[in-house]
């Protein structure tokens, strides 16, 4: 993957732990509701953790979908931009973050950190019904979030289509 990608959407979390699979439910959703212009790669993160460096250090811009505890009612959605995604490293928010937040450390000690960088997080109500699917307050931010990835992306001057091709294939 030496080649550049305009930007990555990368949708990170477990779909087999309840509000945890955020991240990569919302990701799906813009998939299938959206087409992407050349250079825009929309990736299902999962709990991928030091396999996705590809992705961020080929990345100009990177924009994540995720569960995040803000400390926030359940369901609240808020992006973070730039400066403000690692002010979230400070306390562990997210079960996978400690892995993320190394990656864009190794990522910038290689020269290779995306130059911008947005977090689209919404704040879960549980984690740890294994099994379980989105609760009803979390799911219902799925199109939100899917909104705020379409306005960060088109902000960048990369805006996707809305999809009238059919079902799309699956995600990478």
């Amino acid at each position: 993957m030496g080649e550049r990608f305009a930007a990555v959407v990368l949708g990170l979390g477990n779909v087999l732990w309840a509000d945890e699979g955020f991240g990569v439910r919302a990701a799906e959703a813009l998939h299938a509701g959206y087409t992407m212009p050349p250079g825009v790669e929309i990736v299902d993160g999962g709990t991928q953790g030091f396999a996705l460096m590809d992705y961020v250090a080929s990345a100009r811009r990177l924009l994540i979908l995720d569960a995040i505890d803000f400390g926030l009612p359940p369901g609240t959605l808020k992006v973070l931009r730039d400066a403000e995604v690692p002010a979230w490293g400070s306390v562990k928010l997210s079960p996978h973050q400690t892995g993320f937040e190394e990656l864009l450390a190794i990522a910038q000690l290689r020269g290779t950190a995306p130059e911008s960088l947005v977090l689209v997080g919404v704040q879960p109500e549980q984690l740890d019904d294994f099994g379980g699917s989105l609760r009803p307050a979390v799911k219902a931010r799925v199109p939100e979030a899917v909104a705020a990835a379409v306005r960060e992306l088109s902000a960048w001057g990369l805006a996707p289509r809305q999809r009238t091709d059919g079902a799309p294939e699956r995600l990478n």
